[in-house]
């Protein structure tokens, strides 16, 4: 861990005991599943796996309309990616 994840990392830690409380079943396990890659890649400095699990966290996290908190927690690890340097997704956010 450095200085310069070291925010995104406490970030993460504390959604994926939030996507763990969610309800038992595949769609579940499969954000856990990305989380946990998401987690490695940051820990690891990969920008391109950092943005594609953001992305897939993103699309599956409002698929299964999870709740606003466990939303937000998700949203506030965006932010310490970003004001980290990393790109979190494939365009400039409006």
């Amino acid at each position: 861990m450095s200085e310069r994840t070291a925010a995104a990392l406490a970030k993460i830690d504390l959604l994926i005991p939030a996507l763990a409380a969610l309800p038992a079943g595949p769609e579940r396990d499969e954000v856990l599943e990305v989380a946990d890659a998401l987690r490695r890649a940051i820990a690891s400095f990969h920008m391109e796996a950092i943005r594609f699990r953001m992305h897939t966290m993103d699309r599956t996290l409002k698929r299964e309309r999870v709740p606003a908190d466990t939303l937000a927690a998700f949203e506030a690890l965006r932010v310490e990616l970003e004001a980290a340097g990393f790109h979190t997704r494939s365009h400039t956010a409006p």
